[in-house]
């Protein structure tokens, strides 16, 4: 896939208000092009904070990880893609990324199904009752997700090898949990350097606190765009 290292490059904006995701986005600049945007910080500030993004000139994926019932996914779909995001997240089941397919009509939304989250181990699974190990539910997941419609996966970056082995090339891959080399893992259980997850086939890097709580965060996605640059070549 073409993308160049500062596209891959998704500042996760987990804040709780606008002002303090305008005044990060002041201090990374020109650097990011790419921004995610969640519950919290949609709660708190509302579609006028995605308008915003787009108005400075930013991608965004709207990480909601719907599930709900087919018309509520496919109207909040609908939603999301008069807005203008780029990227949309849905959780992996038949009926739910059927209807936000539906949902987004033609625009040119990408739908991406949630695999597992990356703070999952693999007793997490066993206390839902799923009897098999993370690899094998995240490939399985994988494969029904983009059977049903979705054009992409976001995937763990310890998790990616198998679902390119299974599916090739062409979902787009989007990875969280990603830490830069010495970095803390925080809550993440699956976590990546960005070299690592490009090299098992990511194609676009989900990075929070090692920009957001950086000296300088303009100076901390620069270093991780060279590490992707690197990696790419």
């Amino acid at each position: 896939m073409d993308i160049n290292a500062r596209e891959r490059l998704i500042l996760a904006l987990d804040l709780q208000s606008a002002d303090d995701a305008k005044r990060l986005m002041d201090r990374v600049g020109q650097e990011i092009a790419f921004v995610k945007i969640g519950l919290e910080l949609f709660t708190a500030a509302g579609p006028g904070i995605v308008r915003w993004a787009i108005q400075q000139g930013k991608q965004v994926f709207l990480d909601f990880k719907l599930l709900d019932i087919g018309e509520t996914v496919k109207r909040a779909t609908a939603a999301a893609a008069e807005l203008g995001a780029t990227f949309l997240t849905v959780h992996a089941g038949t009926k739910t990324i059927r209807a936000a397919v539906e949902g987004r009509g033609a625009s040119p939304l990408k739908i991406l199904g949630v695999t597992v989250l990356t703070n999952f181990a693999d007793s997490d699974l066993e206390e839902l009752g799923i009897r098999e190990s993370m690899t094998d539910a995240v490939v399985r997941r994988a494969r029904l997700a983009t059977a049903w419609g979705a054009d992409g996966l976001v995937a763990a970056g310890t998790h990616l090898e198998g679902i390119r082995m299974l599916l090739g090339s062409k979902p787009i891959i989007v990875t969280p949990g990603i830490r830069p080399v010495g970095a803390f893992p925080d809550d993440q259980v699956n976590v990546a350097t960005p070299t690592l997850a490009l090299a098992a086939g990511a194609d676009y890097l989900v990075v929070g606190r090692a920009i957001r709580n950086a000296p300088d965060p303009a100076a901390a996605a620069r270093a991780i765009q060279a590490e992707i640059a690197a990696a790419c070549k």
